[in-house]
């Protein structure tokens, strides 16, 4: 039998995947059922539904691991880990993050190279790659066939160049050896198919979380991306309808948006066992 690490390896081998992110058991479920191949976990999602911000540090690393086994746990589905930036700063506590999420049951997950500092938004790039090789370590030690993706944020922290820094360091990051690029914000179909080769073999992930005429999943397809994630977006969306409804209900009194609402036949359906 296929294991959940190998299964996930071999759908970054060809073709086009969506790999949507699921923020709690009953979402996993759901994306399970529609005919998803992976799902991720969202760190935003995961912070929303907790009350918190979308930060580094809203979330402890041992909630994270709790909530990584629940959503491994709710499907038989690959599940990828949105892992921040490894719930450390250094190599060696990058290493310990990762040997911990290894234990879940993950088959894999994501480092960024955020550092926090508003003043160097980046891990220079050498401290980077220590962290990405820890990473790397990490995973082989556990035995697992668990996919290493490595993130360059440069888009999300208003880097100057943020796709020659994005192409750069993703060729770094792949011959530091990650196994999947992803560099989130990049939306221009151009510099997509650019990174797409500067990366290649290795798969390129790009995250859609907006409506888009271009960025649909046979475009990005075409331009040979092999993953598409949404990260935070379908929590959004459903945070975005609770709050129409509720808005309705409190300044209209009238409660029109919950003729959109799901059915208790289509919910018992897809939860039941």
């Amino acid at each position: 039998m296929t294991s959940p690490a190998a299964a996930f390896r071999a759908l970054h081998t060809s073709g086009c995947f969506v790999m949507p992110n699921a923020w709690d058991v009953g979402s996993a479920i759901l994306l399970h059922r529609l005919g998803f191949r992976a799902i991720a976990s969202t760190s935003a999602g995961l912070a929303f539904s907790r009350g918190l911000p979308d930060s580094m540090t809203a979330l402890s690393r041992d909630v994270v691991l709790a909530h990584l086994r629940e959503l491994v746990a709710a499907t038989p589905l690959p599940v990828n880990a949105d892992y921040q930036s490894g719930y450390a700063k250094d190599a060696a506590g990058v290493a310990e993050s990762v040997a911990l999420c290894m234990e879940t049951g993950v088959a894999g997950l994501s480092i960024e190279d955020a550092s926090g500092d508003t003043s160097a938004p980046l891990y220079a790039l050498d401290v980077a790659l220590d962290r990405l090789r820890a990473a790397r370590r990490a995973i082989d030690h556990a035995s697992r066939d668990a996919l290493l993706t490595a993130r360059c944020e440069a888009y999300l922290v208003g880097d100057p160049d943020p796709a020659k820094t994005s192409i750069d360091r993703l060729v770094a990051y792949a011959d530091a050896g990650a196994d999947c690029l992803f560099a989130p914000g990049v939306r221009d179909v151009a510099t997509i198919g650019a990174m797409v080769k500067a990366v290649a073999p290795r798969p390129l992930n790009v995250i859609v979380t907006a409506p888009s005429p271009e960025l649909t999943v046979a475009r990005l397809a075409d331009l040979g991306v092999r993953r598409i994630s949404a990260g935070s977006a379908l929590a959004r969306a459903a945070w975005g309808a609770f709050l129409r409804a509720a808005t309705e209900i409190a300044q209209a009194g009238t409660f029109d948006a919950l003729a959109s609402a799901a059915t208790f036949a289509e919910l018992n359906t897809a939860f039941g066992r």
